[in-house]
């Protein structure tokens, strides 16, 4: 049987990309890459009424596809640890019409993680008993059958604020020396940053090197709002479905040309 093949265009974007991400490894050959990029996914919404699909939850589950592809990338620049913005706590309070898409989305992004084909080791960090509580159980439970593995760390925040972190972990600070018997004016006469670091939702971990912001927002919004006190930031103008991987070397190329002061 004959099978006639109808071949493609091949658009210029499709010659130079390749050239174009060969070129941006070269450059990081040997340069300071970071041990941990926090990432901040958005612009779903928007890349969906702009793409003319069916339904803003479409821009989601695109987005929820391209964190696999950021992962690998990830892995492949030797990043240690990943933590993915993909639900704020001012999300939540968007109308169950809205706001169920974007968390069964998530659910099926942590489970798919989650698989025995992966070796990334997930955490939930967030305010979690502000979620569905079959959202949090599923979560969590995907979270501890990565337990042990020994990919990257990858942190999903769901649910998250960076003012309420910092509010959690002083009140888990209080809760910890009222049950040692500290008195409120002992602990404040020791009280140090370091005091607090330990009961972010990171604790253990290495602060940010990097933080990403797609969709050309150019503001933080209290991502990781404790730990970037000396991170670099990148923000690109592509919304989060179309980041591309010469879009991630672009930042780790911008990351590694930056001399970093910590504060000076």
């Amino acid at each position: 049987m004959l099978i006639r093949r109808t071949l493609q265009p091949v658009g210029l974007h499709d010659l130079v990309y390749p050239w174009y991400e060969r070129r941006l490894l070269r450059e990081l050959r040997g340069r300071p890459l970071p041990r941990h990029v926090g990432v901040m996914c958005d612009g779903n919404r928007r890349w969906a009424r702009a793409s003319g699909v069916d339904s803003l939850s479409d821009g989601y589950r695109a987005g929820g596809d391209k964190i696999e592809q950021l992962l690998g990338w990830c892995d492949q620049a030797g990043v240690e640890v990943v933590t993915l913005w993909l639900l704020s706590t001012d999300n939540l309070a968007r109308p169950p019409a809205e706001l169920e898409p974007i968390l069964r989305v998530i659910e099926t992004v942590v489970v798919d993680l989650a698989a025995p084909e992966h070796q990334w080791q997930l955490r939930i960090v967030g305010a979690l008993d502000l979620l569905p509580g079959d959202t949090a159980r599923l979560l969590k439970e995907a979270a501890v059958r990565t337990s042990g593995r020994t990919g990257a760390t990858v942190n999903i925040a769901v649910g998250y604020g960076g003012r309420r972190e910092i509010a959690d972990a002083v009140r888990s600070l209080l809760h910890e020396h009222a049950g040692r018997g500290t008195s409120i004016e002992e602990l404040a006469d020791v009280l140090d940053v370091d005091h607090i670091a330990e009961h972010l939702y990171t604790r253990g971990q290495p602060d940010p090197d990097l933080v990403i912001r797609t969709s050309g927002e150019q503001r933080l919004s209290g991502f990781l709002l404790w730990q970037s006190a000396h991170s670099e930031f990148y923000f690109c103008d592509a919304y989060w479905p179309d980041f591309r991987r010469v879009d991630f070397l672009r930042a780790l190329r911008a990351y590694a040309a930056r001399h970093r002061r910590y504060g000076g």
